[in-house]
């Protein structure tokens, strides 16, 4: 598919060519170059540098073109995390991006989308496989093999290409290449989680391993990529596939891959920041009935039948997105959609953790089996696909996270049972668990593991609950270390998000600054009362602390000192109040796109000046239905 590269580094070019290729073959080589101000040349050459800065890279992520130049972004080191059938599957854990044109000098715009990406690449978990498609599932890509005569680029899954937009120019250039080495040059990345674990389990030689996809459309942060959109994506969808390789006698191995996805609920609704741990829940009055049936019809395609399990609250709080979610599922009508809800915190309360394996139950009675899944085997180069997987469990909770874990990982440590038995590994009704506590410790922390990547990407913090997932019980400590993620969630959620969901748009394409207008959108067009209340309650902190530590005359009690005292303490508290009651102004909001919920109305003084921008709920979601303000 892909494979590692040479980079030479000159002046104003960058030249690239296969790592992998002999002194026999002719490797294709690419080049990079300024061909007018703002517009870069990719090409094909014949001649690569002999001389200059020439070193071995992993692979070519991408290139972006920015305000005034063009960047290409490169995966300088990576990691192996393990091995699937001989494919190695590795993490990017170094990348650089590199200017095209080196004489020009980044103006302060550039800078801070410069310093989008290098954040979007610090905090995305990118993976990737030389000769192997981690965008697709096992099913997916033995059909594409069957019907083709190899996978590349052009075979990916495009839901999961995380770097689609980034090689766009690239795909373009290569496509035009009747040279099936120039496919080479494309690496198909996936953002979410990745790991092989190889063992061996009563005589049997195995590999244990999890893949999860994060979907690039409505990709984004906690509270700015809720419910869904118009063309059917929903915030934060992932496929988690986990697989199971058992390894015969004379290269024959049987292959399992078990299916899930998350999403949120796919209907049209956001909570929107205020500054309050609990912020304003809206869900809008207009229809999300065609938006949902697209979502369906794409799932069903894709998936087959689909078991939806609900896991949000049913009283107080969660109780309008729950109602949401049924009332459209009533409208769907459709025979393929199987919903259960599951009263998750109900049923789980008092530390009773393990009462949730009472939802395979309830899944058992909809019709749903453990042994739907992907079960290939295998005998030197001959392969016979046993069974297909055609329906799909789609868990979600509010955020989709930690009570989505927690479920998601007993749904596929009850599929790795019958696999097991199916294979022969373990007896039929005998706990897999029970002979291997050492495989145990390997499913729990990478089913753990998986949920902090997945957690990290939406909320910014590890998951919640994961005590649960690597040790099988709900712990104090784990509920403490809970309470510590809860308020850096909190933390984050209100005043750092911004930044981080204008890097997931700017990398993914949602925004492309050189088609912008002239007018940056870094600035800050708050009125100068709100953006000055917050150095207001800085420096009236400032006097108090003085006044009270460092007394002028050294007597707290004089008139003075006392002016000074209770005169910044009204301060403080008149400017805490107004920012508590306006709330949404101050929340860091994203810079680049719209949110679909929230709108920006620009105000005026009494001669029609304009004095800044003022944020409101867009009209579509004005029913607030929080229980509190």
């Amino acid at each position: 598919m892909s494979s590692p590269l040479i980079l030479a580094k000159t002046k104003d070019r960058l030249y690239f060519k296969l790592a992998t290729a002999s002194e026999k073959d002719t490797s294709p080589i690419l080049c990079f170059s300024e061909k007018f101000h703002n517009e870069t040349s990719m090409s094909i050459v014949d001649d690569f540098p002999e001389f200059g800065n020439i070193q071995k890279i992993a692979g070519i992520i991408g290139s972006i073109t920015l305000k005034i130049n063009t960047y290409v972004i490169i995966a300088k080191r990576v990691d192996l995390t393990g091995v699937l059938n001989g494919h190695k599957i590795f993490k990017v854990v170094e990348s650089d991006i590199i200017p095209i044109n080196r004489d020009i000098k980044p103006i302060k715009e550039e800078r801070e989308y410069l310093k989008l990406l290098n954040q979007h690449l610090n905090n995305a978990t990118l993976f990737f496989s030389y000769t192997y498609d981690l965008t697709n599932s096992s099913q997916r890509n033995n059909e594409l093999l069957e019907n083709s005569n190899g996978l590349t680029w052009k075979t990916a899954d495009k839901r999961f290409f995380w770097n689609y937009y980034a090689t766009d120019g690239l795909r373009n250039l290569v496509a035009k290449e009747e040279n099936p080495q120039f496919n080479k040059f494309v690496i198909p990345m996936i953002y979410g989680y990745a790991k092989i674990v190889e063992s061996t389990f009563n005589n049997h030689d195995i590999s244990l391993g999890l893949i999860t996809r994060r979907s690039i459309y409505r990709a984004g942060t906690r509270y700015f990529r809720r419910g869904i959109d118009e063309h059917g994506n929903v915030g934060n969808f992932n496929e988690t596939e986990q697989i199971l390789v058992v390894n015969k006698s004379n290269r024959a191995y049987d292959y399992y891959s078990f299916l899930q996805t998350r999403g949120s609920v796919p209907v049209y609704w956001a909570e929107v920041n205020n500054l309050k741990y609990k912020p304003k829940l809206f869900v809008s009055e207009q229809s999300s009935l065609e938006a949902t049936k697209k979502h369906f019809d794409q799932q069903e395609k894709l998936y087959g039948e689909n078991y939806l399990v609900n896991l949000v609250n049913q009283k107080g709080y969660e109780l309008p997105v729950k109602q949401a979610y049924e009332n459209i599922v009533d409208q769907l009508n459709d025979p393929k959609i199987h919903y259960v809800y599951f009263d998750f915190h109900h049923e789980c309360r008092k530390m009773q953790w393990h009462r949730v394996k009472l939802l395979i139950d309830h899944l058992k009675k909809l019709g749903l089996t453990n042994n739907n899944y992907f079960h290939k085997i295998c005998d030197g180069q001959s392969s016979k696909v046993v069974q297909t997987q055609n329906a799909i469990v789609r868990t979600n909770c509010m955020d989709c996270l930690d009570r989505t874990n927690v479920v998601q990982s007993v749904l596929a440590h009850w599929v790795l049972q019958n696999e097991f038995e199916t294979a022969g590994v373990v007896e039929k009704g005998n706990p897999w668990e029970s002979e291997s506590k050492d495989l145990l410790f390997e499913f729990q922390n990478f089913w753990a593991d998986n949920a902090d990547a997945v957690s990290c990407a939406y909320s910014g913090t590890g998951a919640l609950k994961t005590d649960f997932t690597r040790t099988g019980k709900r712990t104090y400590l784990g509920a403490f270390n809970d309470l510590v993620n809860s308020i850096s969630r909190y933390y984050q959620n209100n005043l750092t998000d911004g930044p981080r969901q204008d890097s997931y748009d700017l990398f993914l394409g949602n925004f492309k600054p050189y088609e912008d207008s002239t007018v940056t959108p870094f600035a800050d067009r708050r009125p100068t009362l709100i953006q000055s209340l917050p150095t207001v309650i800085y420096c009236s902190f400032i006097v108090l602390v003085a006044t009270v530590f460092f007394p002028k005359d050294q007597n707290f009690t004089s008139t003075r000192n006392l002016g000074f005292f209770v005169g910044s303490v009204l301060t403080l508290l008149a400017s805490f109040r107004y920012i508590t009651k306006n709330g949404i102004q101050y929340v860091n909001w994203p810079k680049l796109c719209d949110l679909g919920f929230l709108t920006a109305i620009e105000t005026a003084d009494s001669n029609g000046q304009f004095t800044g921008v003022h944020f409101e709920v867009s009209s579509k979601f004005l029913k607030n239905v929080s229980k509190k303000d």
